[in-house]
């Protein structure tokens, strides 16, 4: 009795087997089979290809959200040539829509004077130094109160004869009395103002004008808001709530803008972006005026940006998009002028890059998987296609028979 219910036993265990032994027909090696096996080998390499080249993948994930980011200021970064136009008649302002204006920005901001070859005949020097190299202090045109000792740590400022104002206090050059005249709309004669009699060195300048070229590169920060800057000839103040630039003693139509834009980046520099998503797109770009007075506006949409590491560290930065318009200044009316406009605003939507673990047990799992996935995928093609042939010789050799 107890016989019988070890073999009734044995017979159920049976029935769980999910490793049943392999019927001798069944090691018969056929074409099909080889087809078969050749075919899944090739499979399985080209799987675990793949998970190579995704496991070696530095592309990041990217997520879409609202921007509700504080940040009080922004970046811009930039490094541009204009190879027809000198530095001293080179300046860049900056306006944004809060109303804040930025003149002349000579902090952070360098200059290198080119020849008309591209090639650098000067070292960088500060936009501030270069400006103060022209300025003319001359003892005559000290204040009463102050004094010619050597001691006297006062700056000097010269009269401005009547024109001064809360924008222009002082002018120690001719330039700076010809900007405040303007701003009182009165008559310049440069013949009966003491800063225009020593013309030596603007005569040098003006000379030069159109005989080298320059670089501006450098950083300038400004308000988290909608706004422009631009690199246009000549001096530049505001008269009657509009930006002008006097190009005196040249016309506008003399000024060559073409350019080469080198760098354009807002915000952190991050070159894991720049290698992913196709770098900046106004990086290494030329554009040529074919024409004096050219005025160059470049629309920029600015994507905030944020950039997870694998170590979780988090950068701020940004990624643009620019579209590019070349007119004439003299169509766009009072508002016109030789130069290179840059207009950029920002979007609502914020962009998060996170880079992607690379985990080694991963990847060996996902070699595992194939490896056995296809294997046993391609085992029952192997079953089903042996049976069909079998079937198929079967049949084949009962045909004689039955014509028999």
């Amino acid at each position: 009795m107890s016989s019988k219910k070890g073999f009734f036993c044995m017979n159920t265990l049976k029935q769980f087997d999910a490793f049943a032994k392999p019927l001798e027909e069944v090691q018969i090696k056929t074409v099909w089979g080889g087809i078969v096996s050749l075919v899944c080998f090739l499979t399985i390499v080209f799987l675990m290809v793949s998970n190579l080249v995704e496991y070696l993948d530095n592309t990041p994930t990217e997520e879409l959200f609202v921007d509700t980011s504080r940040n009080k200021k922004l970046q811009i970064n930039f490094d541009i040539v204009v190879p027809k136009i000198s530095c001293d008649f080179l300046v860049l302002d900056a306006v944004d829509n809060s109303g804040e204006t930025h003149l002349q920005v000579d902090h952070n901001i360098y200059k290198r004077r080119l020849n008309l070859e591209g090639q650098p005949i000067s070292d960088p020097e500060k936009s501030d130094d270069v400006g103060s190299k022209k300025t003319l202090n001359p003892p005559s045109m000290l204040k009463s109160n102050e004094t010619d000792d050597a001691n006297n740590t006062e700056d000097i400022c010269g009269s401005c004869y009547g024109a001064e104002s809360s924008t222009i206090p002082c002018c120690n050059t001719c330039d700076d009395v010809k900007r405040a005249y303007k701003m009182k709309n009165w008559d310049f004669r440069p013949s009966s103002i003491e800063q225009c009699k020593n013309q030596s060195s603007q005569n040098e300048m003006y000379d030069k004008a159109f005989k080298e070229g320059c670089q501006l590169y450098g950083t300038l920060l400004v308000n988290r808001v909608s706004g422009s800057f631009h690199i246009a000839p000549g001096m530049s103040f505001s008269f009657n709530h509009m930006h002008v630039h006097d190009v005196h003693p040249f016309s506008s139509s003399s000024f060559n803008t073409t350019h080469t834009i080198r760098h354009l980046s807002f915000g952190q520099k991050l070159e894991s972006i720049n290698t992913s998503h196709g770098g900046n797109p106004l990086d290494s770009t030329e554009s040529i005026a074919g024409e004096g007075a050219t005025m160059f506006q470049y629309y920029i949409k600015i994507v905030p940006t944020l950039y997870q590491r694998r170590d979780l560290s988090i950068f701020s930065t940004n990624q643009f998009s620019v579209t590019k318009h070349k007119v004439q200044a003299f169509d766009k009316g009072p508002s016109g002028a030789p130069g290179i406009f840059f207009s950029y605003e920002f979007s609502p939507i914020m962009i998060k890059l996170t880079e992607k673990p690379r985990l080694l047990g991963h990847l060996f799992t996902q070699f595992l998987c194939n490896i056995s996935g296809v294997f046993i995928c391609f085992w029952i093609i192997d079953i089903f296609m042996y049976k069909v042939s079998k079937v198929y010789n079967i049949r084949k050799k009962q045909l004689p028979n039955s014509n028999n």
